[in-house]
């Protein structure tokens, strides 16, 4: 059965600092655009306060995060258990993007180890948190994180990174803008 909270209590705080992967959902207003929703790993997500998380975002194919809460906000953030005990905590608030030489930057990037593809911190003020039972989740065995991603930003380099950026993350797949295009 699921229950509702209104902030991130300490029980979810510690299912949340275990989990090796957790989903981001967004959406444009727009009853044409897509629902985006992307897989994250590595040691990118930290709970900040009982209402107020983030997460480090690398390069990647789309930016449709940043369009998305640039445009109304919303955000989903979900985490399941695929060991131990079956559970889904979703996480729902307002999300912006804070990017690299912005005044908010030096608040939240010391939270994380940042890596030269590292493109923006997503940051979520959260007002509903949902737990609900999990029961149809799988087991899995976490191995281990990919390097894939880091042998591929270096591969590039800082300024093939640059051009990556400018030529995939400036807009969603809808035409949005991204925070990325707006420099």
């Amino acid at each position: 059965m699921g229950k509702l909270h209104e902030s991130i209590q300490p029980t979810h705080r510690e299912f949340i600092e275990k989990q090796h992967l957790f989903f981001v959902s967004t959406a444009p207003l727009s009853p044409e655009g897509r629902i985006n929703l992307s897989p994250k790993g590595l040691d990118c997500f930290r709970v900040l306060s009982d209402n107020k998380v983030a997460y480090m975002d690398l390069i990647s194919s789309g930016n449709e995060t940043s369009a998305h809460t640039r445009e109304n906000g919303r955000i989903t953030i979900m985490f399941c258990s695929f060991d131990g005990a079956p559970n889904i905590l979703r996480l729902y608030g307002k999300g912006r993007a804070v990017l690299p030489g912005k005044p908010e930057w030096d608040t939240y990037a010391p939270r994380f180890t940042l890596y030269p593809s590292t493109r923006q911190i997503i940051v979520a003020d959260i007002d509903l948190v949902q737990s609900s039972c999990g029961f149809g989740v799988p087991l899995y065995k976490y191995v281990g994180d990919r390097d894939i991603h880091f042998d591929w930003a270096e591969k590039k380099g800082a300024d093939g990174l640059q051009k990556y950026i400018q030529e995939k993350n400036l807009v969603s797949l809808d035409g949005l803008p991204t925070d990325l295009g707006m420099d």
